[in-house]
Order: structure tokens, then sequence, then C-alpha cells
């Protein structure tokens, strides 16, 4: 029991920082759409990522581990079609500078919104699970 509660925490804390970060992920609802959403995502991570990442074995054998995240884009377009307070736009990034390093602004579409949120995603959940195991 602890567990799954663990689980629902870290996936909703997951949701609200992926929310934080991208301009183009929209969770509308509060604290209930986090838990729910968080629930939804620690159900999915357990039944439906394993399958997803049986089904794209021989791509990611081929790329080396490198499309490993599409599981994830999968899973978070299948979020937003089971918890509708939780949505992803097309956004755009405005732009970067710094000390001579420029990013210019990108438009990006409603395909690279779930492809930056997919990655930002694994990069919040790889971070979390890193913090926590220290």
């Amino acid at each position: 029991m602890k567990a799954i509660l663990r689980n629902v925490v870290f996936y909703s804390f997951s949701l609200f920082a992926l929310s934080q970060v991208l301009a183009g992920v929209k969770i509308s609802g509060g604290i209930p759409t986090f838990l729910s959403g968080g629930t939804v995502l620690s159900v999915m991570f357990v039944i439906v990522k394993p399958i997803l990442n049986i089904i794209s074995l021989p791509l990611n054998i081929l790329t080396l581990g490198l499309f490993s995240f599409l599981s994830n884009i999968i899973l978070l377009l299948l979020l937003t079609m089971f918890v509708p307070d939780i949505k992803i736009v097309p956004f755009v990034f405005p732009g970067f500078s710094y000390a001579g390093f420029i990013i210019p602004r990108f438009e990006f579409n409603q395909i690279t919104a779930f492809l930056v949120s997919g990655l930002m995603l694994s990069a919040i959940i790889t971070f979390l699970t890193w913090l926590i195991r220290k």
C-alpha cells in the first residue's frame, strides 16, 4: 500500500513539475487533477509501459536505447485522453540569451509539444528516481 501511494505522489509531483517547466502543459482543476493524473500515470507505468517497451524493442535495439522515450510520449497521449483536465497544447519558447550563447525563439506545434513534454517527463522522473535513491 505504501509503494502504491508513493508512486501516486511521485507521478503527481512529476506532473506538477512538468506543468511548471513547460508552458504547453495545461493542468486545470488543482490538486485533485494532479492526484488523478498521478494515479492514472502510475497505473499506466505499471501496465502499459512494459507492453510498449516490448513492442518497441526492435527499434530500441536499433537506436541503442535512444527510442525508449517514445513510450513516455504515448503514455502522455493516453493520459490526456483519460484525464480531460490535462492538456498538452502548442506553445512558443521565447528564446534565451546568456553570455553570448543564444537560443532563438521557437514555436512548438502539437507533435513537437508532445515530444518535448515526453522528454521532459523522462528527465524529471529520472531525476526524482535518482534523488530518492541517494
